[in-house]
């Protein structure tokens, strides 16, 4: 069967739905954010320059500059990858995971291999199941769409030398474990592991999906690669006055809090669905997001569409299939109401 990997969330999206197709979240942005983006708009007839926020990225991070290469998003990424690499001779992509990395290496001519993690166990990455040949590997952490968050030592147990391996890290501040400081299971400070990439967005808790900026974190002698892949002046002025923004210690305060609201508002979702007759929740979730398998998803999400309610399919993910579903977590009147609404839909439509 074709999988449609160029099918995105967003699509599911439309006018006057409550959208939980897309893991973006949305809200009014704070000060210390607003305020730079539009003081950036004075400075638009000069060509960007990205040296402060490349300096304020590897500070957060404990990197050296040397270390980050911003992007215009983490999609951005994923092409720079699939074309500075075009020498690889055994790519492999984890899946359930987002399609945009298998898109971007097939668009660049690679031969992809998949594999694929199983919903018995719970989506959890087996390090032992990546073919020790594989010379670039891609795998997400938490990975989109299971919001599964796997150990940080499991990923790192595929690192070796002659390998690259890139990990999604997109939604890694969605995290949160109490107790635990900072982004649990988070590899973005590791720089002792070889052919280590790592990827970061700021779209997601900044609402920031429009302004695309992300970055790359690895080695020193792959980055400049992959830079030389990238258009000049690929990040605008506005995104790079976001990515100081964001690498301010006020925003990771503020983003570590998010998260805390984010995992109880998460636990009131992953508990109303598990009420829900005959619905399964992949895993454990730990973003911003769960997806579930429910017989004939695929009617019951033109149904709740109907009913005022975009869900994301599940049947455009590798590993996934026409039964599955996900679900972006919303506060929890909202969840209520989809929940109300979803058992509903069951009972009338059997």
């Amino acid at each position: 069967m074709t999988i449609d990997l160029g099918h995105h969330g967003d699509t599911e999206v439309g006018a006057g739905l409550i959208d939980l197709a897309v893991n973006v979240r949305r809200g009014p942005r704070p000060t210390w954010l607003a305020e730079p983006l539009r003081a950036s708009l004075d400075d638009l007839a000069a060509y960007p320059e990205g040296t402060e926020a490349t300096t304020a990225v590897a500070r957060r991070h404990g990197r050296e500059p040397s270390e980050v290469l911003l992007t215009a998003g983490a999609a951005q990424a994923f092409v720079l990858i699939a074309q500075a690499l075009r020498g690889t001779r055994r790519p492999v992509v984890v899946h359930p995971q987002f399609t945009e990395p298998e898109a971007a290496l097939r668009n660049a001519g690679h031969t992809v291999e998949r594999v694929l993690l199983r919903a018995d166990d719970g989506f959890r990455l087996d390090a032992a199941l990546v073919p020790d040949d594989a010379d670039l590997v891609f795998v997400g952490n938490p990975t989109n769409p299971t919001s599964v968050l796997h150990p940080a030592d499991e990923i790192a147990a595929l690192a070796r030398p002659g390998r690259v391996l890139v990990v999604d890290e997109a939604f890694a501040d969605t995290t949160y474990r109490a107790g635990v400081p900072g982004e649990p299971e988070s590899l973005a400070a590791r720089r002792d592991l070889p052919g280590l990439v790592v990827l970061r967005s700021l779209t997601k808790t900044w609402g920031l999906a429009g302004l695309r900026v992300g970055y790359l974190l690895g080695p020193v002698a792959l980055l400049p690669r992959l830079a030389a892949a990238q258009p000049l002046w690929a990040v605008s002025t506005p995104a790079l006055a976001a990515a100081i923004a964001c690498a301010s210690p006020a925003a990771i305060a503020a983003e570590r809090a998010i998260a805390a609201g984010l995992a109880a508002e998460r636990s009131h979702l992953v508990r109303r669905l598990r009420q829900v007759p005959n619905l399964t929740v992949a895993g454990d979730p730990a973003s911003a997001f769960v997806t579930v398998r429910l017989p004939g998803a695929d009617k019951i999400r033109l149904e709740l569409r109907e009913r005022g309610y975009a869900v994301r399919r599940g049947d455009t993910f590798p590993g996934l299939g026409p039964d599955w579903l996900r679900i972006a977590v919303r506060d929890t009147a909202t969840t209520d109401e989809f929940v109300e609404t979803l058992i509903a839909v069951l009972e009338e439509c059997p």
